[in-house]
């Protein structure tokens, strides 16, 4: 087993697995991978001989990403009503 390395264990060392990632960036990240399950799916509407049961998992991964950004949207934007 290694040591941790010495010094600051918050130090920037400049890899992207350590940067902080925003609510504004996460939706970014939601919405550009519902855009390319989107795709996709249209990709195969296209080609009817192709796994329909891909396209089912397809679509609810879809969907669980549209109420993930709905959600998300919902944290980010406030109640006006309130």
């Amino acid at each position: 087993m290694r040591e941790p390395p010495e010094g600051n264990a918050h130090e920037d060392r400049g890899d992207a697995a350590n940067e902080t990632i925003t609510p504004a960036m996460r939706l970014q990240n939601l919405v550009s991978r519902h855009r390319a399950l989107d795709l996709r799916i249209a990709e195969m509407y296209r080609y009817p001989s192709q796994n329909q049961i891909l396209l089912q998992r397809l679509k609810k991964e879809k969907l669980r990403l549209k109420d993930a950004i709905e959600r998300l949207k919902d944290e980010l934007i406030p109640d006006l009503n309130a």
